[in-house]
């Protein structure tokens, strides 16, 4: 069976600054490694076979690191992007999908068995699969509850809220492309409510492994001090 990923990483990593004024987010050093250069090895030990990465921002650096792919036995293409055109955008501009694609961030580091979640989307027959974690949010602050006279009602100290969020890996049918306009900024978040508006089931897989987004400092620092701990895991081909 073709597998194919598409992995975003045309963005500027504003939120990892000031790390990546040099080095673009998905060339920032995990270990031994690149974060980007894990999960293409990951995708290369899970059987993929193509990867086309979406670029922008700092796309020479990228392409000069990661060239045709050949280095990990993985074929791997460039989609140039004029400008920015958030998470979704950038599927318009490659014209020889297959029927189902992987579409991942190139900022995530997890455990994710990939071609676990490639049949888990195809056995299921769905237009959209969206991997998912269970996150719990604790607030740095006491929580005060009111009346509407500002009577204090209830008070909280440093609740706790669980969430269910998005990972930055899905996997998708390529009729997704009918819902993306051309050559605009349109993101996960757009695509998801006009499937939502128009009836179309979007599949959740809640991932019970590792996943961390290293979109912040603080969690870059974490991803780096936790890579040893979990190397076994982030790292199957070693």
């Amino acid at each position: 069976m073709y597998k194919r990923a598409v992995i975003l990483a045309g963005g500027k990593g504003t939120r990892l600054r000031p790390y990546t004024v040099v080095l673009p987010k998905p060339l920032m050093p995990i270990g031994d490694y690149p974060v980007l250069e894990i999960i293409i090895r990951q995708l290369a030990f899970y059987g993929f076979e193509h990867i086309t990465l979406t670029v922008n921002h700092q796309a020479e650096i990228i392409k000069a690191f990661f060239g045709d792919g050949s280095k990990w036995n993985i074929k791997i293409d460039y989609s140039f992007e004029d400008k920015p055109l958030s998470t979704m955008g950038p599927l318009k501009l490659i014209h020889d999908l297959p029927e189902d694609f992987l579409i991942m961030n190139g900022d995530v580091l997890t455990d994710l068995d990939f071609d676990w979640f490639y049949n888990f989307h195809k056995n299921n027959g769905k237009l959209f699969s969206i991997s998912a974690f269970s996150r719990t949010e604790v607030s740095e602050y006491g929580v005060l509850f009111s009346n509407n006279d500002d009577i204090l009602t209830g008070f909280v100290e440093k609740p706790k809220n669980d969430y269910t969020v998005s990972m930055g890996i899905y996997m998708a049918n390529r009729e997704i492309l009918n819902h993306i306009p051309e050559n605009v900024a349109y993101g996960f978040d757009h695509l998801m409510l006009a499937l939502i508006a128009k009836k179309q089931e979007v599949l959740i897989h809640r991932h019970p492994g590792y996943w961390l987004d290293i979109g912040r400092p603080d969690d870059y620092i974490q991803a780096i001090d936790e890579l040893e701990l979990l190397k076994e895991k982030l790292m199957p081909w070693e």
